[in-house]
């Protein structure tokens, strides 16, 4: 038996990860889930149920949770990075059918650096009307996620690394990532996997004009978090965009959207991208088999016009398209 952490989240998260847990119940897997649904506390921190079902699960799928923009608390989501020092984000950029694109056979992996960068949380007010934020780039972090990329590059037979960076202007911060990367990517043990530096101006162009050109992308928080959205874009959207926050000890997977609250309880979110993630999460818990299974019947629902929602193209509701694939799971 397996336990594992949920978090339905807010707003469409209540449909799309109930959802998703539906299907994954039909694989007729090994999985207990322990079903968190106040994962924050009354000071708008980590609640105790989340800290304890993590402590204990060590890996959780999460739906989205709200951050308010502007003023606040700050965001949950980074609150949950932080603790449970889930380092490096992996966002897989892939075209699926159904979705509308410009681009053909795209299959990149975007690797960011979670902890840190201008997401440390550094701010303050200097003088009226005059505020500051701080970046903050650390050896450790850096190195930390420099040999997460190139190890997944090694296991997954991928053949080249591009790191994005600002080092012409940051010379101090991005200098000092893209030093430490360097380093990581002389090791003899990955001699074979070409490397090559953009700038990120460059590279948001190069993205534009030549997706097809990368394999995995690796960079810091900020020019991640940016960069995944864009290229979520060049596959269709947020809808076909999963998302792995991993540790050493800890792992979370969650579609990378937002609540939606525009359309929260209207039956009409697609789960496709908790449906992506939780693939990713059964790969990660070594039940490969069920991670197959689930994403053949999602490959096979969506060559079917008719089985689409209506982002793309189609007519389902979130309950029919999740339906549609539990019936081609067991058939």
């Amino acid at each position: 038996m397996k336990k594992l952490t949920l978090i339905p989240g807010d707003g469409i998260g209540q449909e799309v990860v109930l959802g998703t847990k539906q299907i994954i119940d039909s694989l007729g897997l090994n999985i207990q889930w322990d079903i968190v649904t106040n994962p924050m506390n009354d000071k708008k921190r980590i609640s105790e149920e989340l800290e304890k079902s993590l402590s204990i699960t060590k890996v959780g799928l999460k739906g989205p949770l709200t951050t308010p923009i502007g003023d606040g608390f700050r965001s949950i989501n980074v609150e949950i990075r932080k603790r449970f020092e889930l380092f490096a984000n992996v966002r897989p950029i892939k075209t699926l059918q159904g979705f509308k694109t410009n681009y053909k056979d795209l299959d990149m992996i975007i690797i960011r650096e979670n902890t840190e960068d201008l997401y440390a949380g550094k701010e303050l007010e200097i003088a009226k009307g005059v505020t500051q934020s701080m970046k903050i780039v650390t050896t450790a972090a850096s190195d930390r996620v420099a040999k997460f990329a190139f190890q997944y590059a090694l296991e997954n037979k991928r053949k080249k690394i591009t790191v994005l960076h600002k080092a012409n202007i940051m010379k101090l911060t991005d200098g000092l990532f893209l030093d430490r990367v360097r380093r990581i990517s002389r090791r003899k043990i990955y001699k074979d996997i070409e490397y090559e530096e953009l700038i990120i101006d460059n590279a948001c162009m190069q993205l534009v004009m030549n997706p097809n050109r990368f394999d995995i992308i690796l960079t810091g928080n900020l020019f991640g978090d940016i960069v995944s959205d864009l290229c979520a874009g060049l596959v269709g959207g947020l809808g076909a965009a999963s998302g792995a926050n991993l540790g050493s000890n800890y792992a979370v997977f969650e579609p990378v959207h937002g609540t939606a609250p525009d359309i929260a309880g209207k039956g009409i979110a697609n789960p496709l991208a908790t449906i992506l993630s939780s693939i990713m999460m059964l790969n990660h818990i070594g039940m490969k088999d069920g991670a197959i299974k689930l994403n053949k019947a999602v490959l096979y629902t969506l060559s079917f016009p008719e089985n689409r929602m209506r982002d793309m193209g189609g007519k389902l509701k979130t309950k029919d398209f999740i339906n549609r694939i539990i019936s081609n799971i067991k058939d």
